[in-house]
């Protein structure tokens, strides 16, 4: 048997048992959520927020609707939202500052 045709044969043999990847694909893991974002959702009308973090994308907020549950993405630097982010990030801070007196 020649040479070539064998180590092609081995090449397959190897290639054809060798188990598939279970993991996504770049594209599909590094993509992000967000490729357009409203800035007029007023806060009343969500019913839920989600905060998303990848590596390649900006910061993304993403809201949930109360009427369709339909998610639309958010403008981070929309102003109620930054306001409620900073309400968040203070309640946070006040109950570990309680936590800690306690302990």
């Amino acid at each position: 048997m020649d040479v070539k045709l064998l180590a092609l044969t081995a090449l397959l043999a190897v290639t054809a048992y060798t188990p598939a990847c279970s993991a996504k694909p770049i594209s599909l893991v590094e993509r992000c959520w967000c490729r357009t974002t409203l800035n007029t959702v007023p806060q009343r009308s969500i019913k839920e927020l989600k905060f998303l973090h990848t590596p390649n994308c900006p910061f993304q907020v993403i809201a949930k609707l109360k009427n369709n549950n339909r998610e639309v993405c958010i403008n981070p630097e929309t102003k109620w939202l930054q306001q409620y982010l900073k309400n968040a990030i203070n309640k946070v801070k006040k109950s570990r500052r309680r936590t800690n007196k306690k302990a």
